[in-house]
């Protein structure tokens, strides 16, 4: 299986070479900068689209975490276009990081559309470092399609650990690696370098329920499914929320 990955992977590198070459060149970050929003904002449609009634049930509780005033403190990391602020609670106070400035224009355009929510601020920076979010100050976090593309995993996570507030939560959505023994991880495997490249930094054979496993939270609600979407390389999903 190795040596056919192998063999795979060099065919497909071949083909993608233009996009290997402007890599090397130093060209195609900016680029991919650049075009991954627009690209992410009509994925995001068809994803909300496929996965409306599993994002309702899991964000359904999200106000059994409000404070004692009711109010509803939400730190989204990664947030992209906004893609999720329907599934919010009326009067949520939402701040948004995203490393990726390019996304403001979408996300301002969601806020408009989602005047139910309080929108606090947008950020740019890495979830890695949110040092410009304060230690226990929000309720909830939120990633969705994050971890997949993070450059560290365990620290983004004691990362959403230090800015919880006691008791409060991590909602959780991503697609992972598949099991190792099914064709579609064969593929995963063939296709992670070009799919990395093209997709902004995305990895497709993440085994991203370990590291949420590993992390120190007090209670955990995490599930595998198997995505109604139209790409098989991205079905196999993990959902769930954390609590500190």
């Amino acid at each position: 299986m190795t040596l056919a990955v192998q063999a795979m992977r060099l065919v497909v590198c071949i083909v993608a070479f233009p996009m290997f070459l402007l890599n090397l060149l130093g060209m195609w970050s900016w680029v991919c900068k650049k075009c991954f929003p627009f690209f992410l904002k009509q994925f995001a449609m068809i994803y909300n689209w496929k996965m409306a009634s599993l994002k309702q049930e899991l964000f359904s509780n999200l106000q059994e975490f409000a404070g004692p005033s009711g109010k509803l403190t939400l730190l989204e990391v990664g947030c992209g276009t906004g893609a999720n602020f329907k599934f919010y609670p009326p009067g949520c106070r939402v701040t948004c990081i995203d490393p990726n400035p390019n996304f403001e224009k979408f996300l301002f355009k969601s806020v408009a559309e989602n005047r139910q929510l309080q929108f606090e601020r947008f950020v740019v920076a890495a979830g890695e470092d949110m040092h410009q979010v304060t230690d226990g100050s929000v309720d909830v976090v939120v990633c969705t399609l994050v971890l997949c593309s993070v450059n560290n995993q365990e620290k983004i996570l004691r990362e959403v650990c230090r800015v919880l507030k006691p008791v409060r939560a991590f909602y959780f959505i991503d697609h992972v690696a598949d099991e190792r023994s099914t064709w579609n991880y064969f593929w995963q495997q063939v296709l992670a370098r070009v799919w990395f490249l093209a997709f902004d930094g995305c990895n497709l054979t993440r085994e991203s329920w370990k590291t949420i496993e590993q992390a120190s939270f007090s209670k955990l609600n995490l599930q595998h499914i198997q995505a109604p979407l139209p790409l098989t390389l991205v079905q196999p999903h993990i959902y769930g929320y954390a609590v500190k």
